[in-house]
């Protein structure tokens, strides 16, 4: 079932924007795909090798529920990160460090 704002994904009936980003970010592979696509354009091969060979069956949907979303696309130089797709690296990143701040302060 496609993911989009406004209809039930897990852990929400109404498809707040939050819950269908994390329900789609939380499937198998999504952030490794993104993370590998943080750089460069990638062919779906040079991909799926990154991956660590990933299902092409797999690596097809998530691929095409990221560019459903608008968070990847697909040009002649292979699949790469829209501007959504990049700002919400930004983001990703930003939840990292605070992520490591959490544990650190945590693991005492």
């Amino acid at each position: 079932m496609p993911r989009k704002v406004g209809t039930p994904v897990r852990g929400s009936t109404t498809g707040r924007p939050v819950m269908v980003l994390f329900d789609v970010l939380g499937q198998r592979w999504t952030m490794r795909i993104l993370w590998e696509l943080r750089r460069e354009r990638l062919t779906f091969r040079d991909l799926q090798g990154r991956c660590d060979f990933v299902s092409p069956t797999v690596l097809n949907k998530r691929l095409k529920e990221l560019q459903d979303l608008q968070i990847v696309d697909l040009t002649e130089g292979g699949f790469g990160l829209t501007k959504w797709g990049d700002e919400l690296g930004d983001y990703l990143v930003q939840l990292d460090k605070w992520s490591a701040k959490w544990a650190r302060a945590t693991s005492t």
